[in-house]
């Protein structure tokens, strides 16, 4: 795929949004495309995660083990899903195992590129961090909408 193709993937990914062409290009010039098969692992649960993947084509299901031991499907995600974005920030553990349902492509973003990209551009980081906070508050919003049913 051709960098431009990797740039208009990124544009629609909701946490780079608000982010220039221009800085696009620098996280899709030093990302690094993966193929997958159909049933392979992107990641498992509980793994240390050091990089998000954008899902450029195909679709990846998430799964996640629930207390009895078994796998709980949780959602299928395709094109413009950003998984693991926190772990572009910090150390972070895995939170659902991700397996390639079809032929999938995906953009490996690590953590030391998207550093560089927010020290480098102080904009870029107000946009992210922005983007995360409003993410925090509409999952602890939802949380407290579930909270009368467990009081």
């Amino acid at each position: 795929m051709a960098l431009n193709d990797d740039i208009a993937l990124l544009s629609i990914v909701p946490l780079f949004a608000d982010i220039g062409e221009d800085k696009l290009r620098l996280i899709a010039f030093g990302a690094e495309r993966r193929r997958l098969s159909r049933g392979q692992q992107l990641f498992r649960e509980g793994a240390p995660a050091d990089c998000a993947f954008a899902v450029a084509s195909g679709s990846i299901s998430l799964s996640r083990t629930v207390r009895d031991g078994s796998i709980e499907a949780v959602q299928t995600v395709g094109r413009g899903t950003l998984l693991s974005e926190l772990a572009m920030i910090s150390f972070v553990e895995r939170k659902f195992t991700a397996t390639a349902e079809e032929e999938s492509e995906v953009i490996r973003i690590n953590r030391q590129l998207f550093r560089r990209m927010l020290e480098e551009y102080p904009e870029v980081a107000a946009a992210v961090e922005a983007r995360i906070r409003d993410n925090l508050q509409t999952m602890i919003a939802n949380m407290e909408k579930l909270a009368p049913k467990f009081g």
